[in-house]
């Protein structure tokens, strides 16, 4: 069951990433609250089935295609959000990429372009938001992380690099702006069972490291994750920033 945060009805949110996996789960969520939802992302496809199933079924659902390592796009597309449903007022960082890599075979390329979808972008969404969002004296962005750095997982430097310095830009975000009333606080998946996972990395092996590090005997879902991101969004979360929720099923 999915808890109803009123003060989230027609809301302006923003997510990233949010035509499949855990970002199309938070759409969805945010769809049933009732708030003013758009998202981006680069598969044009699956992202507007979605947003036709939304929409017939009465949620307000925007989706604009945009390649977020590209900052003027990102900017252009983010205006047109605001320019079509008003000022956002929450945002979710959502979109990343963790293709696994070698670190010998790692290429300044490959570094630029991972530290690009999922640190750099994270970035460049909050400073587009931020004004409207301080002009409104509120707002509320969370940034999504991961627990790949606290494990020390390996074959993904870049990645969990990243990662890693999504709670550092966590952290200053809520620093600089906490004096606005605009909270910024980091989710931190675990192993989370999206169909990428499923089709690229879970295999039986795997899935018996997962019985044996998680407290949680069993597969953790993508509404597991949305559920805490629309928890911090609601005014139910008022006192919280600056913070990093960790939803792995105690793998941590």
């Amino acid at each position: 069951m999915t808890a109803i945060y009123s003060d989230l009805k027609d809301q302006v949110v923003l997510v990233t990433g949010g035509g499949s996996g855990i970002g199309e789960a938070i759409v969805r969520q945010f769809a049933a609250q009732h708030a003013r939802v758009a998202f981006l992302d680069v598969a044009d496809a699956p992202s507007r089935a979605l947003v036709r199933e939304l929409t017939a079924a009465g949620a307000t659902v925007h989706f604009e295609h945009c390649d977020l390592t590209d900052v003027a796009a990102l900017r252009r597309a983010i205006a047109a959000v605001a320019g079509r449903l008003g000022p956002i007022q929450v945002l979710v960082n959502n979109a990343a990429n963790d293709e696994r890599h070698a670190t010998e075979e790692v290429t300044e390329a490959l570094w630029d372009s991972r530290i690009a979808v999922n640190l750099k972008q994270q970035f460049f969404c909050a400073q587009a938001v931020l004004p409207g969002m301080k002009a409104a004296g509120r707002g509320a962005i969370i940034n999504l992380g991961s627990i790949s750095w606290i494990i020390g997982q390996g074959g993904m430097i870049a990645y969990t690099a990243s990662k890693s310095a999504v709670l550092g830009l966590t952290r200053s975000l809520a620093r600089d702006y906490g004096p606005y009333g605009i909270r910024v606080n980091a989710v931190a998946p675990g192993w989370i069972m999206t169909q990428r996972q499923l089709e690229k990395w879970v295999t039986p092996e795997t899935e018996k490291e997962i019985a044996a590090r998680q407290c949680l005997k069993r597969k953790l879902q993508p509404a597991e994750v949305a559920n805490v991101v629309v928890f911090l969004a609601s005014d139910a979360a008022s006192a919280c920033t600056s913070q990093q929720y960790i939803v792995d099923g105690g793998w941590v």
